[in-house]
């Protein structure tokens, strides 16, 4: 019992520093239903504050201002368990984005199934923050961000475009409706392969199960969505590499990426477990010590306000929908999938996370690049 009650004045000692109160009555306080919470998340910092949250040991009527306030306030860096140290060890003696590992997150996440994207994601299954500057709802908003990708590279009829990870097709089918282009995409995953061939059905788009080191086809234009957060820090250099070697001499890649305000080598261990394997968000001298002397930075245009907007609409969405999905949806997959989305939105509403595009070419567009907003 001493060793409970120490425990759970440190852990009100800890939130109190983010206002944040235990069986408080504001939404973003936090009501504890499990004694053993307050021991658990001492040892194993922000894995058992998502896990803990599954298991039903807690609960807050604002899941994502209680996250908000934990984030804003840094508290997760004053909590660090055993396993976070393991992880930091693995991601830096391995390379877990490399040969096989590569396809996990695909078949852990992605592959969970269509319908459950379906549900969240809008008309358009677009899984990568929206561009609000104009728009009033999900759907105008994810159309705003295809078209301004569009405009950024300047694509032109009979142009070919390669989309690395290319998710659902929505990128490619957009592009070919609207401007006229060929393309080729790539996934690491099988369900969005199977649904971007549908999708892009009767349009000269080529949709391939196929990892972005295999290949060696030259295109006008390249263009990632989303899909750099699964790289990792050790295939960076690598990626590029690619990226050019697929180019044409005067051509334009535009990366679309989340990124972190600070270099890491790791996800956040919640993260990496239950949402995406494997998986890590570049800080900017990560990627510009990766692209040096393999592209010219054009633009570099951060929009990651607009991610939490995007992640409400999501959640809305799933919310909305979950009595519709299959069982296979249960309660602690919902809690798990609250906890994603909330924890998302609490950090980009911080500005810990960003949303980068960056327009890059090979050489230096002549007379210089005029970025489209």
């Amino acid at each position: 019992m001493a060793s409970t009650n120490r425990s759970r004045r440190r852990v009100q000692a800890l939130l109190a520093q983010a206002d944040v109160h235990v069986d408080g009555d504001r939404p973003w306080d936090l009501q504890v239903d499990d004694e053993r919470f307050y021991a658990r998340v001492l040892a194993q910092g922000s894995l058992a504050l998502g896990e803990s949250f599954m298991d039903g040991w807690w609960r807050t009527a604002s899941l994502d201002g209680l996250l908000h306030r934990l984030i804003h306030h840094g508290t997760g860096e004053r909590v660090h368990g055993a396993g976070e140290v393991l992880d930091a060890v693995h991601a830096w003696l391995l390379n877990p984005q490399a040969g096989r590992r590569s396809f996990a997150v695909g078949e852990h996440h992605y592959d969970l199934g269509n319908d459950l994207y379906a549900a969240m994601l809008g008309r358009r299954l677009v899984y990568s923050c929206g561009y609000w500057r104009d728009a009033a709802d999900l759907d105008a908003a994810q159309e705003a961000k295809l078209d301004l990708c569009c405009r950024k590279l300047g694509l032109q009829p009979g142009m070919r475009l390669l989309d690395i990870g290319c998710g659902w097709g929505e990128m490619l089918k957009f592009a070919a409706e609207r401007h006229g282009v060929e393309g080729v995409g790539i996934t690491i995953s099988r369900e969005q392969a199977a649904h971007a061939r549908a999708a892009c059905a009767g349009l000269p788009v080529e949709i391939r199960l196929q990892d972005y080191r295999d290949l060696r086809e030259r295109f006008d234009r390249i263009v990632s969505i989303g899909m750099f957060e699964h790289v990792g820090v050790r295939n960076y250099r690598a990626y590029f590499r690619v990226a050019r070697r697929c180019l044409a001499e005067d051509g334009l890649f535009l990366l679309h990426t989340i990124g972190s305000n600070r270099s890491r080598r790791r996800a956040d261990p919640w993260i990496a477990k239950y949402i995406f394997p494997n998986s890590m968000l570049p800080s900017p001298p990560q990627v510009t010590r990766a692209l040096e002397g393999a592209f010219v930075i054009e633009d570099w245009h951060n929009f990651g306000a607009d991610y939490d907007r995007t992640l409400q609409a999501w959640r809305d969405n799933v919310e909305a929908a979950w009595d519709r999905l299959p069982a296979r949806y249960d309660e602690r997959f919902r809690r798990m999938w609250r906890f994603y989305l909330a924890g998302s939105m609490a950090c980009f509403r911080a500005r810990n996370l960003q949303l980068w595009q960056l327009v890059l070419s090979p050489h230096g567009v002549p007379g210089g690049y005029r970025a489209p907003r």
